[in-house]
């Protein structure tokens, strides 16, 4: 399933609610459904508000799809090359006064897989997670 979807946050929770209907037609459990929608939501945020600067002209994508046990999530944008794995400290409790970066923690501790590359102008970031 891909979506092409305009640079806004009503559009990120669009592709949210498409990733929830994927994941209930494909018997995904529910604990995992979430986690994969929270990894979804923070990083298609990160998109919307960094990369396209919420221009709802500008466009971005979203694939969803299953590879045997594993559910995966694929977002490609235009906006300058940005690794949101690199340089980004992990944030403990400890951290009240951080500002930032809660979101990628999050994202790396419920998924199994997350991979960044810059290909053909596009950034092209693939969150993986396991069904067992």
């Amino acid at each position: 399933m891909t979506l092409e979807l305009n640079g806004t946050p009503e559009e990120v929770m669009r592709a949210v609610e498409a990733l929830q209907e994927f994941a209930r037609a494909q018997q995904v459990p529910e604990k995992i459904a979430f986690e994969l929608s929270l990894a979804l939501e923070e990083c298609g945020s990160n998109i919307v508000n960094h990369a396209l600067q919420r221009d709802a002209q500008q466009k971005f994508q979203a694939t969803f799809g299953r590879a045997g046990d594993e559910i995966f999530i694929e977002l490609r944008d235009r906006g300058p090359e940005f690794d949101p794995m690199a340089n980004i400290k992990e944030r403990s409790p400890d951290d009240e006064d951080a500002i930032g970066g809660w979101g990628i923690s999050l994202v790396r501790k419920y998924m199994d897989e997350i991979r960044y590359q810059r290909e053909a102008g596009e950034n092209v970031l693939r969150l993986g997670k396991r069904l067992k």
